[in-house]
């Protein structure tokens, strides 16, 4: 992309760039020596649970809209995040 954006663009926008559009001058050439130490990373998949909350706290992350299970989520992995990084 020739110029920089103000704002991040919309999924329309993104769809409608094309790919000599986009500005690959900062991104480094992937040579053998990238390849030879690539490792296969797997997504980490959610699983469904029962997870007793207490109310307030349920109701304020619903009262943020939708895509509030992702946020509690985002919060709990924060969390143990630091707990690997203390073992």
């Amino acid at each position: 992309m020739k110029k920089p954006y103000g704002k991040p663009m919309t999924a329309a926008e993104i769809a409608a760039t094309t790919d000599r559009d986009i500005d690959f001058s900062d991104m480094p050439e992937l040579d053998d020596a990238f390849w030879q130490n690539a490792r296969l990373v797997e997504p980490d998949r959610t699983q469904s649970v029962t997870l007793r909350v207490k109310k307030s706290v349920l109701e304020a992350y619903k009262a943020q809209g939708k895509g509030y299970q992702t946020r509690m989520n985002a919060v709990l992995e924060s969390y143990a995040r630091t707990l690997q990084k203390h073992h």
